[in-house]
């Protein structure tokens, strides 16, 4: 039986190496998805602004704008959950993307089977807080489930899924203590074995930075030294 392409999620897939984008829609298809492609950072935007994917799977090295330089352009106007691809190992590098604005990366070279992962575990997510009606207030901040909407000091902030995610998980229980490794699985669906915990910091560093009346002298979102992250009512 065919299945409904209309009920399908659909995954944009941006890589300047043809075969590469062969095997990524071809598997991502296998797998139930509905895929289209672009070969370069222009290419990209073009087709988010025509047809707004539920998730793109994006090459950092790309001609005309690089990886980097796509997601800062897509983060002005859309938090679409975006997966970096990256043949840069370094730290630095994966840092980069995720403060940029990137929900998750894979380093190549890369098995599709676990970039479908990735992929199911990120709309996974996002469908499950999708349909939330958890509202949250807290002196000077509201977090909205339905509208997925941050409100700090009364200003809207912008926030990609994944940050969002992360802090309505931290908000939803006051005061208790998570590791990396329990965050990793409960927000981003994986674990260690196949995502950094630093990706965790780097999210935290992010949210600080936009609800903290002081980043650097955080009082919402704590580090408990030695075992993870708290959020303080």
């Amino acid at each position: 039986m065919v299945q409904n392409t209309s009920l399908r999620r659909s995954v944009l897939v941006v890589d300047d190496e043809a075969m590469v984008r062969e095997v990524v829609c071809a598997y991502l298809d296998r797998e139930g998805f509905s895929t289209f492609e672009a070969i370069d950072g222009e290419a990209a935007l073009a087709c988010v602004a025509e047809r707004e994917p539920d998730l793109i799977v994006l090459d950092v090295m790309l001609p005309k704008l690089d990886g980097y330089s796509v997601i800062t352009e897509l983060r002005k106007h859309t938090q679409v959950p975006v997966i970096l691809l990256t043949a840069r190992a370094e730290e630095v590098d994966r840092v980069l993307g995720l403060e940029l604005g990137a929900d998750d990366y894979v380093v190549k070279p890369f098995s599709p089977r676990e970039l479908a992962a990735r992929v199911r575990s990120v709309l996974r997510r996002t469908n499950a807080t999708e349909h939330t009606t958890k509202n949250l207030e807290f002196d000077g901040l509201i977090i909205d489930g339905r509208t997925r909407e941050v409100i700090v000091e009364g200003d809207r902030v912008d926030m990609p899924p994944m940050e969002f995610d992360l802090l309505m998980y931290l908000a939803s229980s006051p005061r208790q203590v998570f590791s990396r490794s329990q965050l990793l699985d409960q927000v981003w669906g994986s674990s260690t074995d196949w995502q950094d915990p630093s990706t965790v910091t780097v999210h935290v560093r992010r949210l600080r930075q936009k609800i903290e009346r002081d980043a650097d002298a955080p009082d919402r979102i704590q580090t408990v030294w030695g075992r993870g992250y708290r959020f303080k009512p």
